[in-house]
């Protein structure tokens, strides 16, 4: 696994139903990317050094950016259906 600050650690839930942790990367310790990372946690907003373990990947700025806009994007298409089905539309 290799990482550069600003990249977001994703650990994916093993449990249905409970969601994925996400956090920012805002520090690597070693040169070539590896573990450990520095992680400030999107939910907590708190910070802590972290040895991701194989339930964990990294997704770079760009693919978290793609995949929030694609999730704006649905959100966006389930709120208009909604408003042209509610009553009186």
């Amino acid at each position: 696994m290799n990482a550069n600050v600003g990249d977001w650690l994703v650990i994916k839930s093993g449990t249905i139903g409970h969601r994925d942790l996400r956090g920012l990367i805002t520090e690597v310790r070693s040169p070539d990317g590896e573990p450990p990372y520095r992680v400030r946690w999107l939910d907590t907003d708190e910070e802590a050094t972290v040895f991701p373990g194989p339930d964990a990947i990294v997704v770079t700025a760009a693919e978290q950016q793609a995949h929030d806009e694609r999730a704006r994007s649905r959100f966006a298409a389930m709120q208009a259906a909604i408003s042209d089905h509610a009553p009186g539309n």
